[in-house]
């Protein structure tokens, strides 16, 4: 009996034993699960993470280009970076991975411009510059017809200001065909916002002539011009230009001379024309540069106003233009009104001058 109770409790302990090893071993379980628990994030918290992730990965230029729409059998104007790779846009790389067809200014600078972007050019490349663009536009907008993309570029900047682009632009509204822009980079409105001269109305007038005759001739028609003007001009015309500023202008209007935009080397010269003129003079520029000149006073506007001819002055006029010309009366009045605008831009009334060279002639 002493056997069997000495058995029963050798038995009962061995349970006790296994039992307490059992819970034990759950409880180490238990413990490091609770700590996988505490260290793993809820499926609210795992949630909010893939939306933060999703989040700022959608705000990437990646991500920007490859939600860029890219319009099929459309002409795509698009302005590529005046000097600063990092201007381009997300819109301008997706056109360049993914238009049909891509007319540059010059193929090497645009595959210079790609490789810079780390961007592959897939669409067909061809070469779209100021001797070929008219003879190329139809060939181009054929394509669009079909549903193709055209991307057109430039060296720098937006195309049609003073770079090619125009031709294209017009044939696409003549033959009814799509037409849009991506905007971007652009060295007129980068000058006249640094230039600190009025911006709520300016008018841009390209390239001064190269000639000095024609220069001075063109430069005096926008002496009485209220407007800021922007003009480009070049390394090896700058000082010439200067001069014939100075001499037209006057040395005290206000101006900027803007060059090196958006690059390291950036500069703003700030002054009056005689300033800058001074300053071309000992500190030569270089580069191509952007000119923003102030408008005419009220002053100014009004001394370069052409004086205006009376009634009786056109109709003597009328008349020798009549006899030199064997010109009908009315043919030669027409002409000379046409000629010869009033102050404020308007034609004189030819009646008026119909009738003064009746009383003439009386």
């Amino acid at each position: 009996m002493e056997r069997m109770n000495e058995t029963l409790d050798l038995k009962l302990n061995e349970l006790s034993a296994n039992t307490a090893e059992v819970t034990g071993s759950a409880g180490m379980v238990n413990t490091a699960e609770m700590a996988e628990m505490a260290e793993s994030p809820t499926a609210a918290e795992r949630s909010g993470t893939e939306r933060s992730g999703t989040e700022q990965s959608g705000t990437g230029l990646d991500a920007l280009v490859r939600g860029t729409d890219v319009p099929q059998g459309t002409v795509v104007m698009a302005a590529t970076p005046i000097g600063n790779t990092a201007d381009a846009s997300a819109r301008l790389i997706a056109l360049l991975e993914r238009a049909d067809i891509v007319a540059a200014e010059d193929t090497r600078r645009l595959y210079a411009l790609a490789n810079r972007l780390g961007v592959h050019v897939n669409g067909r490349v061809v070469a779209y510059h100021d001797h070929n663009e008219r003879d190329k536009s139809d060939g181009l907008l054929d394509q669009v017809e079909t549903g193709a993309t055209v991307l057109v570029v430039s060296d720098a900047g937006m195309p049609t200001i003073n770079d090619p682009g125009l031709a294209i632009v017009r044939r696409a509204i003549e033959r009814g065909l799509p037409v849009t822009c991506a905007p971007g980079p652009s060295a007129v409105l980068d000058a006249l916002c640094l230039s600190g001269l009025p911006t709520d109305r300016f008018c841009y007038e390209g390239f001064l002539p190269r000639k000095h005759s024609e220069r001075v001739q063109y430069l005096r028609t926008l002496r009485s011009e209220r407007r800021t003007i922007v003009f480009y001009e070049t390394l090896h015309r700058i000082d010439d230009s200067m001069a014939d500023l100075l001499d037209v202008f006057g040395p005290n209007r206000k101006m900027a001379l803007c060059r090196e935009l958006t690059k390291d080397f950036e500069q703003i010269r700030r002054g009056t024309i005689a300033q800058i003129r001074q300053s071309v003079i000992n500190e030569p520029p270089r580069g191509e540069m952007v000119l923003v000149v102030a408008g005419a006073s009220e002053e100014e506007a009004d001394a370069a106003a052409p004086a205006s001819l009376s009634v009786e002055d056109l109709a003597v006029l009328s008349i020798d233009r009549a006899q030199e010309d064997n010109l009908r009366i009315k043919d030669a009045i027409s002409q000379v009104v046409a000629e010869h605008p009033l102050a404020d831009g308007s034609l004189a009334n030819r009646k008026q001058v119909y009738n003064a060279v009746l009383a003439m002639k009386q």
